[in-house]
């Protein structure tokens, strides 16, 4: 059984290939930080549903072994220990979509 697809409200491809391009987030706090930088969704921004990912807005760059690293430990203990503080991977993803240079056209086409 397929899951539906995602809200247009949610995707956002364009800034997940601009996060990409980013260096990883963890800034060098993790000795392994390695591989190709990939656009990991905050899960606990909100949104998130049975089957689906949060929207696409709420992503930060991390490198492949970050990401893995995030998804073993989960997102508490990856912002406390690796970013620094509780909730700075909202907050960094945040920070981004402000960054993004896309946002606002994509803002105005998605309401």
């Amino acid at each position: 059984k397929q899951n539906a697809p995602r809200p247009a409200w949610k995707v956002a491809e364009a800034f997940k290939q601009w996060i990409r391009g980013r260096s990883c987030a963890c800034e060098g706090r993790n000795p392994h930080c390695a591989g190709r930088i990939q656009s990991a969704h905050v899960d606990y921004a909100g949104g998130k549903g049975v089957g689906t990912k949060v929207a696409d807005r709420h992503c930060i760059p991390l490198s492949e072994a970050c990401h893995r690293l995030q998804h073993d430990k989960g997102w508490k203990w990856f912002d406390e220990r690796i970013l620094g503080a509780p909730g700075r991977g909202l907050m960094l993803a945040q920070a981004y979509w402000q960054a993004w240079p896309g946002r606002a056209r994509w803002e105005a086409d998605h309401g």
